[in-house]
């Protein structure tokens, strides 16, 4: 661990589901620590000696498993069978494709097996169609199976709530990687379907997609007291029993130290805490009033495909909690990430009506999407690694 950097804490480990392997509560995600080399070595090294043992990375990000292999070569503190490895490869419509992304990924990774191969992505119904067809994708990664070169499968998802349900319905996965937070819980069915399944379950993003609760506003930090709205979200998620691991992803190897000073905290949530989640939904109802959007979707489909909940979420946050930076940088991704966060700006409305007689809270929805525009509307985002 590099000099300086101190966690007392004590990492507690969970068992992933049916996979059977007992991974840390927190698994290191490899998206942001590539500045080069030498810093994903020190990053990967502190993880170690922090007592993370699961390492997930993925085709998509970048050189991240180019740079994990060079860790490999170099050597690291604990034996391979104490580490456990994820990558993930998005889903293909042929076998074949999958064979080569397969074997491209172990070679970059410097590994003869992986303890776990994620299909990365699956957010559409065409993806599952890709799933369950017979010489599709599946075809190859059972191949890796029957030889050794994977152990467990699952998938990772920023799909929709029903896609997500019929993807664990297959029961060809054995985990599944997803979106679920205290700001976000719209998946709530997933992770009660996934555990009555007996998968691993892995939140993906819990600081940066749960709500930038690194570099909360004033206010949430205020509501939050004594605890960080940071510490929160991962008391919210680790007090949840059926949730195997949450992801955090260091830049830098001090980026570790703030998360794991939780790592040991997964009982039950206390009475003051659950105190503060109770004074955040107060506040939020009542500078909301009655124009707090309640998550139902009763407003789908929408004639212009825009994502009306999820526009609407991102309001309440900024009304509410000043979480306005967090909805711009969300908000800036409509138009610009394709399935992996899709619908259109509340700006494209037209006010036809479709959605007001399907909202049980009769809200004015054409005018809180234009309000909601003209609050988020930003910078155009995109995904880190496209």
């Amino acid at each position: 661990m590099p000099t300086g950097l101190d966690c007392t804490q004590t990492m507690l480990y969970r068992r992933f589901g049916k996979t059977n392997l007992h991974l840390s509560v927190f698994s290191l995600g490899t998206m942001r620590y590539l500045a080069d080399s030498e810093n994903v070595q020190q990053t990967i090294a502190t993880a170690l000696a922090l007592g993370i043992n699961h390492i997930e990375t993925a085709r998509g990000y970048g050189k991240s498993e180019e740079y994990f292999g060079q860790a490999i070569k170099v050597g690291l503190s604990v034996a391979r069978s104490q580490l456990y490895v994820t990558t993930k490869i998005p889903p293909t419509s042929d076998a074949d494709s999958m064979r080569r992304y397969i074997d491209e990924s172990l070679e970059r990774l410097n590994l003869d097996y992986l303890d776990c191969l994620g299909i990365h992505g699956l957010n559409t119904w065409e993806h599952l169609e890709w799933v369950q067809a017979k010489g599709g994708c599946m075809k190859a990664v059972e191949e890796a199976i029957n030889d050794g070169r994977i152990r467990h499968v699952g998938f990772s998802t920023h799909g929709s709530l029903e896609v997500i349900q019929a993807a664990i319905n297959t029961d060809f996965f054995e985990f599944v990687n997803l979106h679920y937070y205290y700001f976000f819980q719209r998946n709530a069915p997933a992770i009660k379907l996934a555990s009555e399944k007996d998968m691993g379950i892995f939140i993906i993003s819990p600081a940066d997609k749960g709500g930038k609760l690194y570099t909360a506003p004033q206010t949430l930090q205020d509501l939050c007291q004594p605890l960080s709205p940071l510490e929160l979200n991962y008391r919210f998620l680790l007090s949840d029993q059926r949730i195997t691991t949450l992801s955090v992803g260091p830049a830098t190897p001090e980026e570790l130290v703030e998360p794991l000073q939780v790592a040991d905290s997964c009982g039950e949530l206390t009475s003051a805490e659950i105190t503060i989640f109770q004074r955040l939904q107060n506040h939020q109802e009542s500078v909301l009033e009655t124009d707090k959007c309640s998550q139902c979707y009763a407003c789908l489909p929408c004639p212009e495909n825009i994502n009306i909940p999820e526009v609407l979420r991102l309001r309440n946050l900024a009304v509410a909690y000043n979480m306005t930076d967090y909805g711009q940088y969300r908000y800036g991704m409509f138009e610009n990430a394709g399935h992996w966060f899709p619908g259109m700006k509340a700006n494209r409305c037209t006010e036809c009506g479709d959605c007001l007689p399907r909202c049980p809270e009769k809200l004015d929805i054409p005018n809180l999407l234009e309000d909601a525009h003209n609050r988020l509307n930003g910078r155009a985002g995109r995904r880190l690694w496209g």
